[in-house]
């Protein structure tokens, strides 16, 4: 029997169809077997296509699905449809106020942001990398989620699987770029070795939005990093110098 499609769901987002999908079930094989759902991973595009399938199926059932061209960047697009994969826009976050339509965002370690306020019927994802994150993705995805009719104080966000604190090893550089653009940042940053600190990129995208004025943020607390049966992960790839490595995906619409 196919191993089933693994859905993780947040409580603050449970008055929308949502969820985290990692790699259990999908049909690919390889080093990206399971359910690897990213064109760019070197896999078939008739089992990204079938992973996609099964994917939506497992949230929104009869959905459709539109994902963004993700460049890590602080770009949100709203979407009416979904676009053709040639015509994706460059992006990493996109809202939406249409039932039925599923937002995508694809993921191997950096943070999965799904956002709803129910009340004004308005969603949005995104997609926060580290360079994301600090360009301001999130900021960007609240601000087009108000410009739909969603109001600030009533949207909830969960952080779905991401590489965690214990697996994410930065240099002393990459932390004095955080502090130098936000001191209070510092304290997602643990010591480390000599010169090396330990990134919590969870932490950091939530307190973003709790500065950004959202009051209900859950994070899942999922390490994509020592989990290889259950999650994709680019760094745990690149440290077995693999050749490539597949994608999960994050999905939220309205019914």
């Amino acid at each position: 029997m196919a191993e089933a499609v693994e859905v993780f769901r947040a409580e603050v987002l449970a008055a929308v169809p949502h969820g985290f999908l990692g790699r259990r079930g999908g049909v690919s094989t390889g080093l990206v077997a399971g359910l690897n759902v990213g064109l760019g991973a070197g896999d078939e595009d008739g089992a990204v296509q079938a992973n996609r399938a099964l994917a939506v199926a497992a949230v929104s059932p009869g959905a459709r699905l539109a994902t963004v061209y993700q460049v890590h960047s602080p770009e949100c697009v709203v979407a009416r449809a979904p676009w053709p994969d040639a015509e994706r826009p460059h992006a990493d976050a996109l809202v939406t106020d249409q039932p039925g339509l599923l937002l995508g965002i694809v993921t191997a370690d950096c943070a999965p942001v799904l956002l709803a306020d129910p009340e004004a019927g308005v969603v949005g994802a995104a997609h926060a990398g580290w360079k994301g994150a600090v360009a301001g993705v999130t900021d960007q995805t609240l601000a087009a989620m108000e410009a739909l009719g969603a109001r600030r104080e009533r949207i909830s966000a969960a952080i779905g699987p991401c590489i965690a604190q214990p697996s994410y090893e930065v240099d002393a550089a990459f932390r004095d770029r955080f502090v130098a653009n936000n001191a209070e940042s510092a304290h997602c940053f643990a010591a480390g070795r000599a010169d090396h600190y330990q990134f919590d990129l969870e932490l950091y995208v939530a307190a973003r939005l709790q500065n950004a004025g959202i009051r209900r943020v859950e994070r899942l607390a999922l390490d994509t990093y020592p989990a290889p049966e259950r999650f994709f992960s680019y760094r745990r790839a690149t440290h077995h110098n693999e050749a490539n490595y597949g994608r999960q995906i994050s999905l939220i619409g309205l019914a």
